[in-house]
């Protein structure tokens, strides 16, 4: 299973916020994470379509985009018009059932003609035993490792002990489903993060702040990515 380095604009300078993507792409990264806050499933906003749509202007990278919005099943098909590749949504914040947002997902276009992947969150708190009837039918499960809503949070260290069970639950039960973490990774820390199983890393303020570019070959290097 390839290792694979996410970073999150969230944590990027919007004053050269395309110069900074066109550095993550020379060194080397497949995919670029997109937070999308509302203000009320977390309390923090952040941005949403314009941007994306903007961005996807201007770059082929694959749109790895994290809905942190209440009732996420009702903009489905407009992030895939602005540029999604990948939907994740949070568990806690879909107010149907899960499978049918699941199934929204899979049977949506992105505007390269490919089925989006499909892609359930849990927060810190919320026990893995509660997503894992979803983990055959995503592409990818993401671990939030810091309550979502801000960057720049440590990694809450138990949360890796749900990356280490989900592993080994994805190993016995034969699933090839893609384990993503986000939050608090920094490079004294993605050797233990990837050990305990996880292979898409999410990556803010260690890739954007300071020198783009090296962060990125850094990162790439030390996961094999």
């Amino acid at each position: 299973m390839k290792n694979i380095l996410s970073p999150s604009i969230l944590a990027a300078d919007f004053n050269v916020l395309g110069e900074q993507i066109k550095a993550v792409k020379e060194g080397g990264c497949e995919y670029l994470h997109v937070d999308v806050m509302d203000g009320m499933f977390v309390p923090s906003i952040s941005f949403g379509m314009p941007v994306m749509e903007s961005v996807r202007k201007q770059s082929d990278l694959f749109f790895d985009t994290h809905l942190m919005i209440e009732d996420p099943d009702r903009y489905v098909e407009e992030f895939a018009r602005c540029g999604a590749d990948g939907i994740t949504f949070h568990l806690e914040a879909a107010r149907g059932s899960a499978a049918d947002v699941i199934k929204h997902i899979k049977n949506t276009k992105s505007l390269k003609g490919e089925t989006l992947r499909a892609g359930i969150s849990i927060k810190p708190g919320t026990p893995l035993e509660e997503v894992l009837p979803f983990a055959a039918d995503v592409d990818m499960i993401l671990v939030m490792t810091v309550e979502p809503g801000f960057g720049g949070q440590k990694l809450i260290p138990e949360t890796l002990d749900k990356v280490r069970q989900l592993r080994e639950y994805l190993t016995r039960e034969g699933l090839d489903t893609d384990i993503e973490i986000d939050g608090g990774v920094t490079k004294e820390n993605i050797m233990e993060i990837c050990n305990a199983g996880a292979n898409i890393i999410v990556a803010g303020s260690a890739v954007f702040k300071g020198d783009v570019l090296q962060n990125t070959r850094d990162f790439l290097q030390m996961i094999g990515g």
